[in-house]
């Protein structure tokens, strides 16, 4: 089961998502105050449908934007090799961060 992790450095506080397997699928921006990093992750929990996620290619590698129904972006994949890779990584994300557990490590 992924995992969203929460860590506070350079004076932010960030969240990561991470696979079972230990790598990190999606991160989030740098949020000023812990509070706004958690409604971003509920905010990543509530907008887990297909449509709320943009996949791109650019200088050779593949990802995807994780977009809020405000047209905001709320997450942003790690970068792939593959298309199947980035989409394989989307679909861990639409499965398993809204059930997710949050582990604060700030």
């Amino acid at each position: 089961m992924a995992t969203f992790q929460i860590s506070h450095t350079s004076g932010q506080y960030w969240y990561r998502l991470r696979a079972d397997n230990g790598e990190i699928i999606q991160s989030g921006e740098g949020y000023t105050s812990k509070a706004g990093c958690e409604n971003g992750i509920q905010s990543v929990k509530a907008n887990c449908q297909p449509q709320r996620f943009e996949s791109f290619f650019t200088a050779g590698q593949y990802g995807f934007n994780h977009v809020a129904t405000n047209g905001e972006i709320i997450g942003r994949s790690e970068k792939y090799t593959t298309a199947q890779a980035r989409d394989h990584g989307l679909q861990v994300v639409i499965r398993e961060a809204p059930e997710a557990q949050v582990q604060d490590l700030s």
